[in-house]
């Protein structure tokens, strides 16, 4: 493991987001989901690709809050534009649980 200074964990923006949108993304090579996450006034709805189809249904993930890297340049992936990239633990199986706020904080709150 490598270990990096506050400095460097600072530049990290790792934002709570609720997600308002969810739909099948069948283009993608693995299953996954095209995402829209709303991560308050100062950084607004971002959107991003996520393999969390093993776990997940659409309508669980609706409303749910979540924790995103938001200072990511965009990444293409197929032909969709992924803006932040949805934080989650993997499983052995390779399935994600999502890491999630234990209780509701505002959109854009900042871990630190």
């Amino acid at each position: 493991m490598q270990e990096i200074n506050w400095q460097q964990f600072e530049v990290v923006e790792l934002r709570s987001g609720t997600i308002i949108a969810v739909e099948d993304f069948p283009e993608a090579r693995v299953p996954a989901y095209k995402l829209k996450a709303d991560f308050g006034p100062e950084i607004g709805v971002k959107k991003s690709s996520a393999q969390v189809t093993d776990l997940y249904t659409k309508e669980e993930l609706l409303g749910k809050q979540i924790l995103g890297v938001v200072n990511f340049p965009p990444k293409q992936i197929g032909p969709y534009r992924s803006e932040f990239l949805l934080t989650g633990f993997y499983q052995e199986d390779r399935s994600v649980v999502l890491a999630v706020p234990e209780r509701r904080v505002p959109n854009g709150s900042k871990l630190g």
